[in-house]
């Protein structure tokens, strides 16, 4: 019994478990809590999901390095938060960009990435990914695309034609965007004023030539003259009473395409009274052919190089001469006008190339008359016995791995269309230069010839592949050149130096951007290289 009692007042003694309910919110208008709890406040939060892959602990590099074949590999399927990027909240507003000039890519970087973002389409033509993907893959091409550049030289800045003096005056900037929207229509016909020379009759046998029955280039001893305009003496005697305005047509080709011209080229302009004379400097490279000016790639600038720009201007120079004179009748009667030769003196008999010189004045309108010598090649009896008139240029393969990657040799028989359309690409300036020179000079057709190199290292022995011939006019329209747009920058140039004073003018191609300026110059500028020259003839010798 007293155990039973002391067990009852052990119990009493023991304190019961208490339960003390928590305190809970009532959101009226949903479920969970209604306030942010004050230890979580302040901390960003993301939301993730349990099925994301977990990428790296620490990516210091961003976006900048991703693989591109796992571009949403470690994506989350909330989307890409902002809860811990990095703002920056100073303020900038105090800061402004000095220098707001656009840095232009090289050629080799122009166009490269856009297989990326073909890359990033997805079916039905719908974005693969969101905006940030598209970004990243991009950043991604151009890394790769710098690192395979990482080997090649950077592209050098191209030298001036002539070194610009401090006492030089600049006049006048003319770009190229505005000098293409330039317009002379309706220009009217030449009209001969004299006509000089002797022809050689064009050989036919040369139109069946193709890649399985190729001609060896020869070597053709003859003279070339390059006399400018104010050396020439027909010019002199017709400066006193025809036109106001005189060049020859290698000096007006170059102006009226100079919009498609990359290298540097300059040309002297003298004015006298209400004339005006456009010459060329003596010993310069005016009158050597560009090779694969218009180039993505052009050729590299360096001196001891096979192809560098100079040596392939050298080889297409002479090419072009040779060419000329192989594909004509040689040793028989030739097709000569009223006068002789202009520049013919008497040790050189025999030695002549088979040019002729026609001298035609154009009315351009407002008072301004131009002549210029304009020149042809050769001639060429029809079968109905009349005689057509034919300026002969040569194309000159030298390497189809720098050049387009077209080779002459497989394509030129099946696909000669894909060979002048990679010409016309390459060396769209040149071109052009030629087709005005023969609509200037009253062509009936200009010939071209294809000759390539027989071993890709050697430039000194070629051969002739094949030719084609256009119609000027037909050329002039397939490679998309505007007649009245080259009149209009005549047109243009010439009004600009009318306006000027008497003296010495120098325009000029700025080496690396697209316009064109007009320097006033002291009037004994280039004397000394004039007169260095006097004792020389104005023409080019080939052995």
């Amino acid at each position: 019994m007293p155990a039973i009692m002391e067990d009852q007042d052990r119990e009493e003694h023991l304190e019961l478990p208490r339960f003390q309910t928590p305190v809970i919110q009532d959101n009226p208008h949903g479920w969970g809590p209604c306030d942010m709890p004050d230890q979580f406040k302040d901390m960003p939060y993301q939301p993730f999901s349990k099925g994301d892959r977990l990428g790296k602990i620490s990516d210091w590099t961003g976006a900048t390095f991703q693989d591109k074949k796992y571009t949403s590999k470690y994506q989350s399927q909330f989307g890409a938060g902002s809860q811990y990027a990095y703002y920056h909240e100073e303020d900038e507003s105090s800061f402004h960009l000095v220098d707001t000039t656009r840095v232009q890519k090289p050629p080799y970087q122009r166009g490269r990435f856009r297989q990326n973002q073909r890359n990033l389409r997805g079916r039905g033509g719908q974005r693969a990914g969101d905006r940030k993907n598209q970004v990243n893959a991009k950043k991604y091409g151009k890394q790769q695309g710098l690192r395979n550049q990482k080997n090649q030289a950077p592209i050098k800045n191209r030298d001036a034609s002539v070194t610009v003096r401090p006492d030089w005056v600049t006049i006048e900037e003319m770009d190229f965007p505005r000098l293409s929207k330039l317009s002379l229509p309706n220009v009217k016909e030449a009209e001969d004023i004299v006509c000089c020379g002797s022809l050689e009759y064009y050989d036919k046998m040369y139109d069946r030539v193709n890649v399985k029955n190729e001609k060896p280039l020869q070597r053709i001893d003859r003279i070339f003259h390059t006399v400018t305009t104010t050396d020439d003496p027909i010019i002199r005697k017709l400066s006193k009473n025809e036109g106001n305005v005189y060049a020859t047509d290698a000096i007006l080709a170059t102006l009226m395409c100079c919009t498609r011209s990359n290298y540097s080229w300059d040309i002297v302009i003298e004015k006298i009274g209400d004339k005006l004379f456009f010459d060329k400097r003596d010993n310069t490279e005016f009158d050597l052919l560009t090779v694969n000016e218009t180039s993505v790639e052009p050729p590299c600038d360096d001196s001891t190089s096979l192809n560098s720009p100079r040596n392939l201007a050298l080889e297409a120079t002479f090419i072009n001469h040779n060419f000329s004179q192989q594909v004509l009748k040689t040793g028989e009667a030739r097709f000569k006008f009223d006068e002789s030769n202009p520049f013919i003196t008497s040790p050189e008999e025999g030695e002549e190339a088979s040019v002729a010189y026609r001298y035609r004045k154009w009315d351009l309108d407002n008072g301004v008359v131009l002549v210029a010598r304009c020149e042809h090649d050769a001639v060429l009896n029809t079968p109905s016995g009349d005689l057509q008139f034919l300026t002969i240029k040569a194309l000159n393969e030298w390497d189809s791995k720098l050049s387009g990657g077209v080779e002459w040799r497989q394509k030129l028989d099946i696909q000669r269309g894909a060979v002048l359309a990679n010409e016309l690409r390459n060396n769209a300036c040149k071109l052009a230069k030629w087709t005005v020179q023969a609509i200037l000079a009253g062509s009936d057709h200009i010939k071209f010839g294809y000759v390539s190199r027989v071993h890709v290292r050697d430039s000194s022995k070629h051969v002739i592949l094949g030719t084609q011939q256009y119609k000027p006019a037909e050329f002039a329209t397939q490679i998309k050149l505007n007649m009245d747009n080259a009149w209009g920058i005549l047109r243009c140039i010439i009004d600009i130096c009318m306006k000027q004073r008497d003296g010495k003018y120098l325009i000029m191609k700025d080496p690396n951007k697209p316009l064109i300026r007009l320097y006033d110059i002291p009037d004994n500028t280039f004397e000394s290289e004039n007169e260095d020259a006097e004792e020389e003839e104005g023409g080019l010798y080939l052995m």
